[in-house]
């Protein structure tokens, strides 16, 4: 006796997407998609650019100023980019510091060497600028709480309006 044929092991369902299904800008506004639909719609010639103002709520010379200002970001995404690895804000502040430090030792290097030519020459080496000094003047301590309710008499004044009988305000 035979046994039938095992069932052939069910092929997984793949959903098909179209290409390029992937969300275009997952990050953009909304107003942001609506108002580059309007744009692609008037240079497909779907709507005339008084049409997509309308439909914008823009007037026609703004219209004009976003549509070409779209336009310009269009070209700018289309330029090629630099091959290769593009530089991380680490990476460039490691290599910023290594080149730091190498000029500090070559100025250390350069000044020893002015010394030592000063010494075989015989020329006392130059007196450093004398440093200005300024003195700090001392402030007065305060209470944090006398400072703020000095603020809150100001403040206080300045809303009362003075009356204009002499009678001070709040009085019967």
């Amino acid at each position: 006796m035979m046994t039938p044929p095992a069932p052939a092991p069910a092929a997984t369902s793949r959903v098909k997407r179209p290409r390029n299904s992937a969300p275009l800008a997952p990050e953009a506004s909304k107003e942001a998609k609506r108002l580059a639909a309007v744009i692609l719609e008037v240079l497909a010639g779907v709507r005339q650019p008084p049409q997509a103002a309308e439909a914008l709520q823009l007037s026609l010379p703004r219209y004009y100023q976003v549509e070409l200002r779209a336009l310009r970001g269009l070209l700018a995404a289309c330029e090629p980019r630099p091959r290769g690895r593009r530089p991380e804000a680490a990476r460039e502040l490691a290599v910023l510091r290594q080149q730091h430090a190498r000029l500090q030792r070559e100025l250390a290097r350069q000044q020893a060497l002015l010394r030592l030519a000063q010494r075989a020459v015989g020329v006392a080496p130059a007196a450093p600028p004398p440093k200005a000094s300024r003195k700090r003047k001392r402030r007065q301590r305060q209470a944090r709480a006398l400072t703020v309710a000095a603020r809150l008499r100001q403040e206080a004044a300045a809303a009362d309006p003075p009356c204009d009988n002499g009678v001070a305000a709040g009085a019967p």
